[in-house]
């Protein structure tokens, strides 16, 4: 079974209004994103940024494929933990927003650090959260999260004393790739014709599958899941947008999760099902700077 990296809750849940009395409010080049690519997390929020087209407005930092901490967080972060919070013990965790003006962290909860990304700084951009979508958009969230990501991990736990608990779990994953499949069958995107978080969210949980889940998996259910014409075509389609595939840093995804896996390759392991170095067109990012 492949493991995350030790991680708490979100610690920090401060938003991003319009009115400026209510402390964080919206200004170029006030806040900062700390991003780990490599993090399924950190991943979706800078799709989302390169798509609302933010590089000027809200800077980001690119923190090192594996964490680099003891504590299983990134160093560069710790500063800002510690001033956010005193004593503050848990890992310094990304992804993190964060204010230059009082150098305290707004948030590290990555659903409000999207909303607030398309609803605060957003305006000139594409509507990735359109208005009244917000239950489908929290619909395929809760799939991605539960029927894909969390039952491609029961699927791929390593002993022979579980094998039902394994079919189970690979027969949930599959029937939400079968739901997928069929609702791409007559649209573009997830919520028809439209881009939204939704396409984001499930783009990222296509990639963990492929580039991590599929190495605990043996080639029998490697070869059930690829059987999906349109969904890894759609996959694959995203990837080519120049706000999803370039943000890939495949090595450092590899690095990541050997860093931290404590299950057994299985033999789905050597069969990819989509070439996304194709789309990377890029160099690995460059890790960031320690504070000294």
């Amino acid at each position: 079974m492949s493991a995350t990296t030790p991680s708490a809750a979100p610690s920090f849940r401060g938003r991003i209004g319009r009115d400026a009395r209510s402390g964080y409010y919206a200004a170029a080049r006030r806040y900062r994103l700390h991003l780990s690519v490599t993090c399924p997390q950190s991943l979706r929020i800078a799709v989302t940024h390169s798509l609302l087209g933010l590089g000027d407005t809200l800077p980001v930092t690119l923190l090192p494929a594996v964490p680099d901490g003891s504590d299983g967080g990134h160093r560069l972060l710790r500063p800002l933990y510690e001033a956010s919070s005193h004593q503050y013990a848990g890992p310094a965790a990304a992804p993190v927003l964060h204010d230059t003006w009082t150098g305290r962290i707004v948030s590290t909860h990555t659903p409000d650090i999207l909303r607030d990304l398309v609803r605060q700084f957003g305006a000139d951009g594409p509507d990735l959260l359109p208005h009244g979508a917000e239950r489908e958009i929290g619909n395929v969230d809760r799939l991605c999260e539960e029927n894909i990501g969390r039952a491609a991990q029961r699927a791929g736990q390593s002993g022979a004393d579980r094998p039902a608990e394994r079919e189970a779990a690979l027969a949930t994953l599959l029937l939400a790739l079968d739901e997928l499949e069929a609702l791409l069958s007559d649209r573009e995107h997830v919520l028809g014709g439209q881009l939204t978080l939704a396409d984001v969210r499930l783009w990222v949980t296509l990639v963990q599958l492929d580039t991590v889940h599929r190495h605990h998996l043996d080639a029998a259910a490697i070869h059930r899941i690829t059987d999906r014409p349109r969904l890894w075509a759609y996959a694959r389609r995203l990837a080519a947008h120049p706000a999803f595939g370039p943000h890939l840093d495949l090595e450092g995804i590899a690095r990541r999760h050997h860093a931290h896996c404590r299950g057994e390759e299985a033999a789905g392991a050597a069969v990819r099902i989509v070439d996304w170095a194709a789309y990377t067109r890029r160099e690995a990012p460059e890790p960031a700077q320690h504070a000294s």
